[in-house]
Parts: structure tokens; sequence; C-alpha cells
């Protein structure tokens, strides 16, 4: 049966293979709840053109389940905030927004195939997607072959954009999340770090990127590389890559990797005696990982998109909304989710239109759009330029540090 939450509803099949081609799918209508299975669901109420008597669709693709799913769950908890107070408030243009969520468990296929229905089937005017680069790299191109406006809120690696002029992200981009890690190393009072060692998956795009750009960045500034190891996803064993990071002295250790695979970097660090502070990036950014690493995340730094203790009204607002709904404090992702879903809105809302080409025009036009995550320019290619905050574990929380603005 579909599990039932406030204020919306959604559908999850009993027969996990009648969603095999793009995982389990959740639609969302607001006081409407559907008993069917998810795909049954989907041929009824497609929206058929991007918008149904008094509706809109939005398409979500997100990784629910798989090995990091809390980036999926929280970035769909914010996304659903956002669309409960826009219809809250009247909709958009006198519509009601409707979201469809996939779930991509995590892999490319999936999340390209998911792509598919949302733009071919169920009629979206905009796709909301994806976390995690290799994934908005598999949709990307089908939602701009469709010419449907894709806005991933949190994929940081530069090649996302460059697919064409329809996809856009609410996200800084890689390049100015390493150089503020780098910059962030070589100034920040407790590091003042002259040798950096890198620790990165090879296996992954956004890792890759990052330390790539980190490489430079830090270079740039006057420091030094000093030992660059390499390891894949869902590894268990850290011990030949960490000793030979020991050897080389490093003043910090840079490990732009995902929060799974970094909790248990972390903990053999530890048990290796390694004192190095640990660096990371926003792929460290989950409420599991100091579940994961205990203690020996304790005093680590990463580059994130917004603080908890920003007492900025609005933030506070977003996060005070956020527990109530949820029962938890939003990490970066769902208040990228949020700020990914008004901006699309406002977008649909100003073009008076659900083309794709009236969507992206102003999408591309967005200025200093007040976010949750800071204020929110799309540059020529169509990234938001914002600054990058940065974070320490302290008892398990994450704990606001310093900002570095962009260049």
């Amino acid at each position: 049966m579909p599990r039932h939450v406030p204020s919306a509803s959604f559908c999850v099949p009993d027969q996990p293979d009648w969603c095999s081609q793009v995982g389990a799918a959740r639609m969302f209508s607001f006081g409407v709840f559907f008993p069917m299975g998810c795909l049954f669901a989907s041929l009824l109420i497609g929206c058929g053109g991007g918008s149904s008597g008094d509706e809109i669709c939005l398409g979500h693709y997100a990784s629910l389940t798989g090995a990091q799913a809390t980036f999926g769950r929280s970035t769909d908890n914010g996304i659903l905030l956002a669309i409960e107070e826009i219809n809250a408030a009247g909709g958009v243009n006198g519509k009601k927004v409707r979201l469809i969520t996939y779930d991509d468990k995590g892999d490319a296929r999936e999340a390209g195939t998911a792509a598919t229905r949302l733009v071919t089937r169920d009629g979206v005017v905009a796709v909301l997607g994806e976390v995690a680069t290799s994934l908005s790299l598999a949709a990307a191109p089908v939602c701009q072959e469709n010419g449907i406006p894709m806005v991933s809120p949190s994929s940081t690696n530069t090649k996302v954009t460059q697919v064409g002029d329809k996809i856009f992200r609410v996200c800084f981009i890689d390049p100015f999340q390493a150089y503020a890690c780098a910059k962030f190393a070589r100034e920040h009072e407790a590091l003042k770090a002259n040798k950096a060692a890198i620790l990165y998956d090879q296996a992954s795009g956004y890792s890759v990127g990052l330390r790539e750009e980190f490489a430079k960045s830090f270079a740039k500034l006057g420091g030094t590389i000093v030992s660059e190891q390499a390891y894949t996803e869902g590894d268990q064993d850290f011990s030949a890559q960490l000793t030979a990071i020991r050897a080389s002295e490093p003043d910090v250790i840079f490990i732009p990797g995902y929060y799974t695979d970094v909790g248990n970097i972390a903990i053999q660090t530890q048990k290796l005696g390694i004192a190095t502070p640990l660096l990371g990036a926003d792929g460290w950014d989950s409420s599991k990982l100091a579940g994961i690493a205990g203690k020996a995340i304790e005093g680590a730094y990463y580059s994130n998109h917004y603080s908890q203790q920003d007492p900025d009204p609005a933030v506070q607002s977003f996060i005070s909304k956020y527990k109530a709904k949820h029962g938890e404090t939003p990490d970066a992702l769902a208040a990228l989710g949020y700020d990914a879903a008004r901006i699309v809105c406002l977008a649909i809302g100003q073009a008076g239109s659900t083309k794709g080409d009236d969507i992206a025009a102003k999408l591309a036009s967005t200025k200093g759009f007040p976010g949750v995550t800071g204020k929110i320019s799309i540059d020529a290619d169509r990234n938001a330029v914002k600054p990058a905050m940065m974070i320490q574990m302290k008892d398990g929380i994450p704990t606001y540090v310093t900002t570095i603005q962009p260049e």
C-alpha cells in the first residue's frame, strides 16, 4: 500500500518491478490521494503538455534509495516544502503546482530513464535534479533535447550546465568550491597549511574534478601537493593510501568524497594515529556523517552552501518550518532543493507561460534571488554565483567557521 505524508500524497508500488525502469515513483498532488501503483497512476494523471486544468507539473529525479539516499531525501523534502508554501499562497499563475518524483536509486541509467519519462510521458514543464554529477549528466541531455529546463539543486561539476542552454544550477561550481577550500587551508589560523595531501574517489567525476581544481588553487596560493592517493566508492580498506599520505607529512588532507566513504576514512585515519586535519567539500554534508565516523570526524572542516547557525531570519524560518514538518534540522541539500523549486516556480510565474524557452529565459535572467543558501545570480553559463561557507564538525554538529566570497 502507498504510504502517506501530511499535505501530500505519493505512491510506491507493492511490486518493485512495476517501476523497474525508473525506480519507485512518487506522485504528489496536494489534497489528492492516489491509491494505485506508480506507473499506472502516471498514465492516468500525467500532466499532458505541462499543465492540466488547474495544475502545473514539475518533475524531480533523486537518489531516494542507495548509497547516498540522504542526498535525495533531503532534496525532495526541501522541494516539497517550497511547493507546499507556494500552493498555500495561491500557486503559480493561478494554478497549483504538482510534483512528480522518481527514485533513480543512485544509478545513472535509471536517472536518464526517469528524466525521459518525466518529459515525454508525464508532461512536466521543468525538471529538478540531481545531486550527484554523474546522475545529472545522465539526465541533462534528455531535458535539453526535449526543450525542458532542468535545474540541478546541487551538482557542482562544471560539465553539467555545459550540456546546453536549458540546463541550470542553483549551487556554486567546483572550481570556486575548490578555491574556497584551498584558500581556507592556506589562510585559516588553525591550519596555515603549506603542504596538502589529496585522497579522492577515482570513479567519481565530482571527486576527480575537485581534486584537480584544489591542486591548482592550492599551488596558485603558494602551497605544495605532497601526495595524491585514489580509492573507489565503497572501498573498505584505506590503509595503504593513508600510510602513503602519512609518510608525506602533509599539513592538511583534502578528501573530496561523499559522506559514506569519508566516515570510514576518518575512522581509519584515527586508527593509524594520523592527527593531520581533514578537509572536505559539500559531499560531506549529511546527518549520517557523524553517525558513521563518530569522534573520528571531530574537528574536521568542509565547504558547504549554507549554515544552520546563519542568523538570517529567512534561513531560521526555513529551518523552523522544515523541522516542524520532517522532525530534523535541514542540511544544505534540503536548502538547495527548497531554493531550486522556488526559483523554478518564480521563473514560470514571471514568464506567464509553461513553454520551455520562456521558462529558461527567465531562469537565465535571475539576479539576486534571496535564497536560503544566499543571494543567487545566474551567470552566462547558467551557473549560480554565490559564496561558500566553511564548516567544522564540533560535538557532531556542523558549525559555521567563515564565509569565502567568489574572486
